[in-house]
């Protein structure tokens, strides 16, 4: 496809052919910025989707805390606090030094952005080795969801309904943070590449964005499911 774009109203035409050489901006887009803009509009519209989705499962949590709150108060207390403020302290820090990451780039420190991004996945590591070990206490004392929870000193009969949400949503949360390291450990290949200056550093940007979400996301599970009053 021919990489060649007509410039619309008002746009300097040496402008154009000048930001056409740059590799890093694709053909279909005049400029560096209209890039930079449309990439962030996207990542907006696709974290609305996710917003939506864990929307469902905090409305449906909701309900049926509604219907079995004492359930629900007593799933709760088989959850290891600690283990949940770990992990809430674990990815503020990612939040905190993903933001540093973009920064970084933004401003043409390769080194520093590599170092920030490496402590980000880091972080995300720590968050998943914390959750496996919450889960293989779960396993072990057969808090598990749906027909595999067989807790015989149940006294509501009810509270596999907590644990099902309660693996549903930290599971996809847990989904979204390996897909997270994904991201990031693309970003990191790239950056020791040297793809990313202040005149490109969209895909960091992006991520970025999606990265923070995950941790948001975090912030109502942790309340909604550790701190049940």
């Amino acid at each position: 496809m021919s990489s060649i774009t007509t410039p619309v109203e008002g746009q300097d035409p040496e402008a154009v052919a000048h930001a056409h050489h740059d590799p890093n901006l694709r053909h279909h887009f005049a400029t560096a910025e209209q890039q930079f803009d449309t990439v962030k509009i996207g990542i907006w519209l696709f974290l609305a989707t996710e917003i939506l989705m864990f929307g469902g499962l905090f409305a449906g949590f909701a309900y049926m805390q509604n219907r079995f709150p004492e359930a629900f108060f007593l799933g709760h207390k088989h959850l290891q606090q600690g283990l949940g403020t770990l992990n809430t302290v674990v990815l503020l820090i990612s939040s905190f030094t993903m933001v540093m990451a973009v920064h970084k780039a933004a401003t043409n420190k390769r080194k520093q952005l590599i170092v920030y991004l490496c402590i980000t996945i880091f972080c995300a590591f720590v968050f998943l080795g914390v959750k496996y070990i919450e889960y293989s206490t779960h396993y072990y004392e057969c808090m598990l969801p749906g027909k595999y929870y067989c807790n015989p000193e149940d006294p509501t009969g009810h509270q596999f309904i907590f644990f099902s949400f309660y693996f549903m949503m930290t599971g996809l949360h847990g989904i979204h943070i390996l897909l997270g390291i994904v991201a990031l450990s693309w970003l990191l290949r790239r950056a020791i590449r040297g793809d990313f200056s202040s005149s490109y550093y969209n895909p960091v940007d992006a991520v970025g964005l999606y990265w923070h979400l995950v941790d948001i996301i975090w912030i109502y599970l942790f309340p909604l499911l550790y701190l049940i009053r």
